[in-house]
């Protein structure tokens, strides 16, 4: 039997059959995503799979251990290879540091189990562009966590987008900003270029670019500058990026972990000929919309309805959720594809799509030392993808 036949089987609960999940990492994303497996299981109902959390691995031992006792893993290690090799997983999900994502992710797939990994897929555009296909090759399904997709407000608005509600699209305008970066006295391996990659480009503004993509299209060309204000540091605090679509609009890409007062401050609005839309995540449940001839100015949409993305596991009307329920959502997109073995693409981001925007990426840290304007590369497929 396949390593993901063994790790799933028959739920005790009935016709729901159990996935055997392993995780690597304890921290923030570790707990996030371990939060969302045990809420679909019972929100979601029937979900795909009843997921078994089976073990957790970290590099403190104290730490890791403490959290498998607290999140209910029945086991835990500090060797990620045990969860690689383990029978009894068949889905592989990396909320480790940057540097923590392509050898494990690989290793995973190839191992024969489907895989989550936190973003920025890899530190790189190279790094990415070797994750995506080696993944790709095995034939597993693989999703880069890009978890503002799963935004119902956000999902409403490419809803909008593809039905061609806003007519031509003419511009995008994304920011980040976030201010725990400003103290001079963090040390954390997000400032480390060897662990993360990039500072706030690859923490903040991957989102805002895959955002920009789901929404828009690809980047054909960027202009950009980046700052390091705070001493010491080896990555970017802050980046500003002009950009142009290959269908022709232009936009704005902000990202910064130094602006004062905004704890998780992400936003972007767009223009098209017929209409304009505008989200703010910490209104998470609205939807700004005007559309051309309307009087007066923008009018708020609740995006809490039963007819709404997603709403129909939630409450009744009015009845707000948060931003945890974007992993919920996420996860479960992942484990109906694996399910039903169908695609995760286009509403999932796939690690092709963690590495396109990683091209982004490394287009604006080019733009930035170069101080011209960059097209983002594209590196032609050299395997077959999933």
């Amino acid at each position: 039997m396949s390593a993901i036949g063994k790790a799933v089987k028959d739920s005790a609960a009935g016709d729901v059959p159990e996935i055997g999940i392993g995780m690597l990492g304890y921290a923030f994303m570790g707990k996030a995503h371990t939060n969302a497996y045990k809420t679909l299981g019972y929100m979601t109902w029937p979900p795909p799979f009843m997921p078994k959390l089976v073990s957790i691995a970290g590099r403190n031992a104290e730490a890791v251990s403490a959290a498998a006792a607290r999140y209910g893993y029945e086991s835990w290690t500090t060797d990620w290879h045990e969860l690689v090799s383990n029978p009894d997983i068949a889905l592989f999900d990396n909320g480790g540091p940057n540097d923590m994502h392509a050898e494990p992710t690989i290793a995973a797939a190839k191992a024969g189990k489907h895989v989550l990994c936190e973003k920025p897929l890899g530190r790189t555009a190279e790094e990415s562009f070797e994750i995506w296909q080696e993944v790709a090759a095995t034939g597993v399904k693989h999703m880069c966590a890009f978890n503002y997709r799963f935004v119902p407000a956000v999902r409403m608005a490419r809803e909008m987008v593809d039905a061609g509600e806003l007519g031509e699209i003419r511009h995008f305008r994304g920011r980040y900003l976030q201010d725990w970066g400003s103290d001079p006295t963090l040390d954390t391996w997000r400032f480390h270029s060897d662990e993360a990659g990039s500072g706030a480009l690859g923490d903040l503004g991957a989102h805002v670019i895959d955002l920009a993509r789901f929404l828009v299209g690809e980047v054909e060309k960027v202009s950009a500058i980046s700052c390091t204000f705070v001493p010491g540091r080896q990555v970017d605090d802050a980046i500003e990026a002009a950009v142009q679509f290959e269908k022709g609009a232009v936009g704005t890409i902000e990202a910064t972990r130094l602006a004062l007062g905004h704890r998780n401050g992400l936003q972007f609005e767009i223009n098209g000929s017929k209409a304009s839309i505008a989200f703010d995540l910490e209104r998470l449940n609205e939807l700004e919309i005007y559309r051309d001839g309307a009087d007066g100015g923008f009018t708020t949409v609740k995006v809490s309805d039963p007819d709404m993305p997603f709403w129909s596991w939630w409450w009744p009307p009015g009845h707000m959720i948060g931003w945890e329920h974007t992993f919920v959502h996420e996860i479960h997109h992942l484990l109906s594809a694996v399910r039903e073995d169908g695609d995760v693409a286009p509403y999932g981001a796939t690690f092709e799509d963690g590495y396109r925007a990683a091209e982004v990426c490394d287009a604006i840290l080019r733009s930035a030392e170069s101080g011209e304007r960059e097209d983002v590369a594209s590196r032609m497929p050299v395997k077959a993808g999933v």
